[in-house]
């Protein structure tokens, strides 16, 4: 039987069909873009994160007074700048000459800072050094008439230099209690085989503590950080360690109970977000890519590209989530930073145009920094999501097209 060739009706009719195919599809092409977002004010953290550099907050570096603290003190400033402090489980030998089983021995400090040699004789150790517990023991000694007052005759040692827990507080990422100064079980086993050599732990000290704490923050003033210890407060400037030079700063070592505090002026200060000896070394930021140039693997974004070196922009976020480059119908992509101003908590989502951040000789005026904890979004061009939604639409349309051709 031969099939009858359609009437003009029926032609007309797919026609129109076809046409609000058309229709539909580019209707629905617009739910792939999506409307500069709006922030409340003050949300805004960066001033790359404004479109309009003109348009982003000034900012006046003020000094932040010490909120609560204790005055500065000269004295103690320069008292932290000897000796590393003790602290509780600092393990110390001491030899008493002429005395080799009942003073001699090793000494652990204990959890409230005191040192006990024995029953009836305990001394406050925490926070003082070797030397300055060393004369207290002696000077007890002699006076309950243990050992005679002659010179050497009590010598006392740094045998294990255990870690410390410490506060930090202010403009750091991860503020709260921290612990300085931890081994791994290889150098623990190292310190405790060889006792009488002595110990020397550099990983109790400030710089240490600051990056243990998520590393300054860019807005920390970091030639007034506070040290609050037994009552006394010490102003320590560590912008030297900025340069990486270590031996022209003044990083004192720390001991269990220190208070620091990281003031904050509220400026944006570009040169902190970098890896340096008090700021973190990279970034963990979480991305979102499931375009079309990322059909290769699952949404385009490997494990490894989501840990960035401090100092990547969002621009190097955007590589290694796979969202630039690809089809010329996909030149017009948009990507959505989603951010947090560590300031006042309030949370900034940032529209930009992928193929601007390339092309644009002023990228760095709109291009910002990635902050720990981020979040990346890429999105379709309008082009690419168009042809998208009338690939959908005509292979649901087409068996019905041929099915109705067929019929007479």
């Amino acid at each position: 039987m031969k099939l009858s060739a359609m009437p003009a009706h029926s032609t007309r009719m797919e026609a129109l069909k076809l046409f609000c195919i058309v229709m539909v599809a580019g209707w629905l092409s617009g739910c792939a873009t999506m409307r500069p977002p709006s922030n409340l004010a003050g949300a805004q953290y960066q001033p790359a994160q404004a479109v309009d550099r003109q348009d982003a907050n000034e900012c006046h570096a003020v000094r932040p007074p010490l909120a609560g603290g204790a005055p500065i003190d000269a004295s103690f400033h320069l008292a932290i700048d000897t000796a590393m402090p003790l602290g509780p489980g600092d393990r110390l030998n001491l030899t008493v000459a002429g005395d080799p089983d009942f003073l001699t021995g090793t000494y652990v400090v204990s959890e409230d800072g005191t040192l006990t040699v024995e029953p009836g004789l305990s001394l406050v150790a925490g926070g003082r050094s070797v030397a300055e517990l060393e004369r207290a023991i002696r000077r007890e000694l002699v006076a309950r008439w243990l050992v005679r007052a002659l010179p050497g005759n009590v010598r006392l040692s740094l045998g294990v230099a255990a870690a410390q827990p410490v506060v930090v507080e202010g403009a750091v990422f991860d503020p709260g209690q921290i612990t300085v100064g931890e081994r791994g079980p290889e150098g623990s086993s190292l310190v405790t085989d060889h006792p009488t050599r002595g110990d020397v732990n550099s990983q109790r000290r400030l710089s240490v503590a600051l990056r243990a704490a998520g590393g300054v923050r860019p807005d920390a003033v970091i030639d007034s950080i506070y040290l609050e210890r037994g009552g006394r407060t010490a102003r320590i400037d560590l912008s030297p360690l900025l340069g990486g030079v270590s031996g022209a700063a003044f990083d004192p070592p720390l001991t269990a109970g220190d208070r620091i505090i990281v003031p904050s002026d509220g400026c944006f200060h570009a040169e902190l977000v970098r890896p340096t000896q008090v700021t973190a070394p990279g970034v963990r930021v979480y991305m979102s890519n499931l375009a079309r140039p990322g059909n290769g693997a699952p949404g385009g974004v490997s494990r490894d590209t989501t840990g960035l070196p401090y100092g990547a922009r969002l621009l190097d976020g955007l590589v290694g989530a796979n969202c630039v480059g690809g089809s010329v119908l996909n030149a017009r992509r948009s990507a959505v930073l989603m951010s947090r101003n560590p300031i006042n908590g309030r949370a900034v989502v940032i529209s930009r145009s992928v193929e601007a951040l390339v092309r644009r000789a002023d990228r760095d005026d709109i291009n910002p920094y990635l902050m720990p904890g981020d979040s990346i979004a890429c999105y379709d061009s309008a082009a690419m999501a168009f042809s998208d939604v009338v690939n959908l639409l005509g292979s649901v349309a087409a068996p019905a097209v041929v099915v109705r051709s067929l019929v007479p």
